[in-house]
């Protein structure tokens, strides 16, 4: 097993990720816990020891069955980390009462590592509120070593990101990004990498497979990469490109059975990272992918020069990119929800008058519609 140093401790690189764990038959919340036994003993005995768990995985149930396959293990031979949940608003008056019932759930004592969970639109200002005292309560808990290190989780905007930073950032000791091949550009994954390293934050990965869209890929592109490594899966590429940012200290991998934990700990024995080549190949791919999805938008801005309803239209067929792309998900949902309603793809009065500047000849006007339509 890989291992990078954070601070004066070394981490695994491959986390295990707890949201989409072993369940019996449908049911998201009845773990099958002979099966995550099983497998939590051969990721430990593989070197494994980054466990990452959050209140809401598996309606609540992700935590007890973490610590419960956890108890039998020295307290010291592992790290564990879960989340306050901000991504629901309830829940913002209420972080002693939670974090106490985490500490129940998962039967220790401390954590090695938690998280303000997925900063975005929609939570910022209430993650900042001092009227919550959100940090001020968990920078105590620090104090009294029931925390380890402190973080953040976000799928938000960079002006989200950056205006979390500048308010807690000099308390927020990693940060965990969706990153992967695929959203380098389509989510301007790149972008954030940028923005940590200029931090001088850690970065942890979540979705490093897109949620097992990267596992497998058309046979075009499977070939092209068999092409420049006949050995490796298409997963393993997934894994190799995050292997190939340096400020990466973990990868999660939701991993829900056997066979997929034994290929990533086979990949994580040895560190292969992308040549440039490689990683032009992949970005080469991600981006016939898209094409053929994607609104060939550039953000040249002409059209909101000529909106009257003065939308943001570049952002928003940002939005429905990715959305049409991954064939739905919560990411647009949320940032769309976050808006004001004068903001929003609804706003859109058809009058065409940015069409008529566009240079790419996008139907702004049809977009905007067929928009509303899938966020319904």
């Amino acid at each position: 097993m890989i291992y990078n140093e954070f601070q004066d401790i070394k981490l695994s690189a491959l986390g295990m990720g707890c949201m989409r764990l072993p369940v019996k038959g449908e049911n998201y919340s009845e773990i099958d816990m002979d099966a995550v036994n099983e497998m939590f003993s051969l990721a430990i005995n593989k070197g494994v020891n980054y466990f990452d768990t959050a209140w809401g995985y598996h309606d609540g149930a992700s935590e007890i069955a973490v610590g419960k396959a956890l108890k039998k293990y020295p307290r010291d031979s592992f790290y564990l980390a879960t989340k306050f949940p901000g991504y629901d608003l309830e829940n913002m008056d209420k972080v002693e009462e939670i974090f106490e019932k985490q500490l129940e759930r998962c039967g220790v004592e401390y954590f090695d590592f938690y998280l303000f969970h997925n900063l975005c639109e929609t939570n910022v200002d209430a993650y900042l509120d001092p009227k919550y005292g959100i940090l001020d309560y968990l920078l105590k808990q620090k104090e009294n070593g029931r925390i380890r290190h402190l973080g953040f989780s976000t799928h938000g905007t960079m002006e989200t990101v950056k205006r979390f930073l500048d308010a807690y950032g000099e308390h927020m000791e990693f940060c965990q990004i969706q990153l992967n091949w695929l959203d380098w550009d389509m989510q301007k994954a790149k972008d954030r990498v940028e923005l940590l390293r200029e931090k001088n934050i850690p970065i942890w990965v979540m979705e490093p497979v897109r949620g097992g869209k990267l596992a497998t890929l058309a046979p075009e592109y499977e070939a092209e990469l068999r092409k420049l490594r006949p050995e490796a899966s298409v997963a393993e590429w997934a894994f190799r490109f995050v292997q190939s940012i340096p400020e990466v200290a973990v990868t999660l991998s939701g991993m829900s059975n056997m066979q997929q934990l034994k290929e990533n700990i086979a990949t994580f024995e040895s560190e292969k990272p992308l040549t440039d080549t490689e990683m032009q190949k992949l970005f080469d791919v991600a981006a016939a992918m898209t094409a053929k999805t994607s609104l060939p938008c550039t953000a040249c801005r002409y059209c909101t020069t000529y909106c009257p309803q003065e939308l943001d239209i570049p952002y928003i067929i940002e939005l429905y990119n990715e959305h049409v792309f991954t064939g739905g998900g919560f990411l647009a949902p949320m940032a769309i929800g976050a808006m004001p309603e004068k903001e929003r793809p609804s706003a859109c009065i058809g009058c065409r008058s940015c069409e008529a500047v566009c240079p790419q000849n996008i139907k702004i006007s049809e977009m905007m519609s067929d928009f509303v339509e899938r966020l319904k």
